[in-house]
């Protein structure tokens, strides 16, 4: 039974390459169950959680977390930092009364347009996890730079250097997935 992975990425636009990124690396990973989150969530406000309670969206991305074998997050970085979107759905996953990430398998990457590729944002999204406790899968950090330049027309990685450091950290969290389910 093939694993089942969901891709987190912090971005909306449809052409992100952080999104692309997360394909690539489900592909990388072998075969696979791959779902994508919708992060297109109102900001959090602690008076619309009081007055009606966790929209349906923050319900279903829980709900996807805790069916997942794996989770693959994937950020821009945006003034060195990870983006409002995915600190806001860390927010609301926060609240929920299900913890669904803790001891999840969990791989962290970045596809960015400058040069270092976006690591800056994995190291505040490492710090933002750790209310969490996720099992990082603790392999070469893999930040894409120049990311628009760094997939071909199929959403494929043009460089063997980048395929490689991704398809390491698949590696590692493949080999996390299969000892998780062993101790279930």
């Amino acid at each position: 039974m093939p694993h089942k992975l969901l891709g987190i990425s912090g971005a909306l636009r449809s052409g992100s390459t952080n999104s692309t990124l997360l394909r690539e690396a489900a592909r990388l990973y072998g075969a696979v169950e791959y779902t994508e989150a919708n992060l297109n969530l109102p900001l959090y406000d602690g008076d619309l959680e009081s007055a009606q309670g966790l929209p349906d969206a923050v319900n279903t991305l829980v709900a996807q977390i805790a069916a997942a074998d794996a989770v693959l997050i994937a950020t821009p970085e945006y003034n060195g930092a990870i983006t409002g979107v995915l600190k806001n759905a860390l927010d609301w996953i926060s609240r929920h009364s299900d913890k669904p990430m803790v001891g999840k398998p969990t791989a962290l990457m970045s596809a960015a347009a400058g040069r270092a590729g976006g690591v800056r944002a994995q190291t505040m999204l490492r710090s933002c996890l750790v209310a969490f406790r996720p099992r990082l899968a603790l392999a070469p950090e893999v930040g894409i730079a120049e990311s628009g330049k760094a997939f071909d027309a199929n959403g494929q990685l043009v460089s063997e250097r980048y395929q490689a450091s991704v398809e390491t950290l698949m590696d590692v969290l493949k080999a996390d997935v299969s000892a998780n389910i062993a101790m279930r």
